[in-house]
């Protein structure tokens, strides 16, 4: 048994590392064999990515008949908004067109493609496109509350008091100038209970624009393989960032899993941000993700909504 060190979020208690059970060959059966070898191992709280995770989990409760088992559900943006009563995902080519227009500079994009990371699903939709959004276009998405409810419908805050909401479409709002879009979202979740954490895919666009938001975190990718920042222009910002911030994706590629200890340390240490996603794929990667995430201090995290944290070690 390995107990992890946790930090209050907004009252509720989350352990610092979460760990996110993807498995290779994304077999239903296995996610709940691996998430239950990671729960005798004390895990109590898991990513949960895919519908598929969410059964796991559930699962999971009726056979260990555990109460304090939580899950973390991601959602994208695009899920509460529509355009011209169309789910937005239908001009999901035009936004991403758009997005590469209005933000990324040709030297950007030569560089990107250089590195490879124009083949991620943040761009490859505007690959070819020369379609972009009209000006009013933009202005008339709107959050469409109904369909919201819906995806929402089947999670609990019992068994997940905090959403991911966010994903590319994160950025992309804030790209189009719509972050009332975000605001409804969070406004709307927070009504149903839950506690939002906002996430995004380009650290140093999306944290100082969506700041404002009020989430009870925000979560980026911090990993060099999969993001499309510069990653030392990305610490300085998040070392300076006054709100409680989430590591996505913590540990992605061989490498870096094999050293997660350094790389624990690197993340709460040295950038002290709040909460780390982990993934793993198998027993053996669990097991030395959670030692590791047992050596992580826990952390007081004094905020009162709306203002300013202040991160304390305990």
């Amino acid at each position: 048994m390995m107990r992890l060190s946790t930090a209050l979020l907004e009252g509720k208690k989350l352990p610092r590392v979460i760990l996110s059970v993807r498995p290779s060959d994304t077999d239903p059966d296995r996610i709940l064999t691996l998430m239950r070898r990671a729960y005798e191992m004390d895990a109590w709280c898991f990513d949960l990515p895919t519908p598929s995770h969410h059964r796991a989990l559930k699962e999971l409760k009726g056979l260990v008949r555990e109460d304090s088992l939580i899950g973390l559900p991601h959602f994208s943006a695009e899920e509460g908004a529509s355009l011209s009563g169309n789910p937005l995902r239908r001009f999901e080519k035009k936004v991403a067109a758009t997005i590469t227009k209005n933000i990324f500079s040709p030297d950007l994009v030569r560089r990107l493609k250089k590195r490879g990371a124009w083949r991620s699903p943040y761009f490859y939709t505007a690959t070819g496109s020369r379609e972009v959004l009209t000006s009013k276009e933009i202005g008339l998405i709107r959050f469409d509350a109904s369909r919201f409810e819906r995806v929402l419908s089947p999670f609990q805050p019992r068994i997940s008091p905090f959403l991911f909401i966010g994903e590319r479409y994160g950025d992309w709002f804030l790209g189009l100038g719509r972050a009332d879009l975000l605001k409804a979202m969070v406004s709307s979740i927070r009504e149903k209970g839950f506690i939002p954490i906002l996430s995004g895919q380009w650290a140093t666009f999306f944290l100082p624009k969506a700041k404002s938001l009020d989430a009870a975190a925000y979560a980026v990718p911090i990993n060099r393989e999969i993001s499309f920042f510069d990653l030392e222009q990305a610490c300085g910002l998040i070392k300076k960032f006054d709100r409680p911030v989430v590591s996505l994706n913590a540990l992605v590629g061989r490498e870096v899993l094999e050293g997660s200890e350094e790389a624990f340390s690197f993340l709460f240490k040295e950038l002290k941000i709040s909460f780390a996603v982990a993934e793993a794929d198998s027993e053996e990667e669990i097991e030395r993700v959670l030692r590791a995430a047992g050596k992580v201090p826990s952390l007081t995290i004094r905020r009162i909504r709306g203002s300013s944290p202040s991160p304390e070690g305990s």
